[in-house]
């Protein structure tokens, strides 16, 4: 039985790998922690080294996960580490040209590279704008003003 909790273990550190959500690599420890119990106790039965993989993996997702996607997601620093929609929000751009509404799209420039906007007010900004990325439709960025933003950062009440 231990050779099965640790085959399972690496299939969902692979799949981890390819996906970065921080689901998969609990539910492996989970795998591990019952191939150790399997391993340690041999004549423990497979529903406790399950309640045990259940128990792990649950503790993880629930207290764990949450604090290592802010950090590993939205604290790198860059635009995105994997994933457009967390990592995009709250990021500052550019518009090149005039962003509209959704009947209006224009263009915002980030991390070097060129994102289709509208706004999340439905009024228009010019170009040269500074705005920061409020949410991701599709491959759409909607954008706010940064001023906007920075009324509630520095200098505003909270402060």
């Amino acid at each position: 039985m231990v050779a099965i909790w640790i085959v399972g273990g690496l299939a969902l550190l692979a799949v981890e790998l390819h996906t970065v959500a921080f689901y998969a690599v609990f539910l492996a420890l989970g795998c591990f922690a019952a191939g150790l119990l399997a391993l340690f106790v041999p004549d423990s039965a497979i529903w406790v080294q399950a309640a045990l993989a259940a128990v792990i993996s649950l503790v993880g997702l629930v207290a764990i996960r949450p604090f290592a996607s802010r950090t590993f997601l939205h604290g790198s620093g860059g635009v995105v580490s994997r994933g457009v929609h967390g990592g995009l929000v709250g990021q500052e751009a550019l518009t090149l040209d005039t962003v509209g509404d959704e009947h209006h799209p224009g263009h915002v420039q980030l991390a070097s590279e060129r994102w289709l906007a509208v706004t999340d007010s439905g009024q228009p900004l010019g170009a040269d704008t500074a705005v920061t990325v409020a949410a991701v439709r599709g491959t759409t960025l909607l954008v706010r003003p940064l001023s906007h933003t920075a009324e509630f950062g520095q200098g505003g009440v909270g402060s």
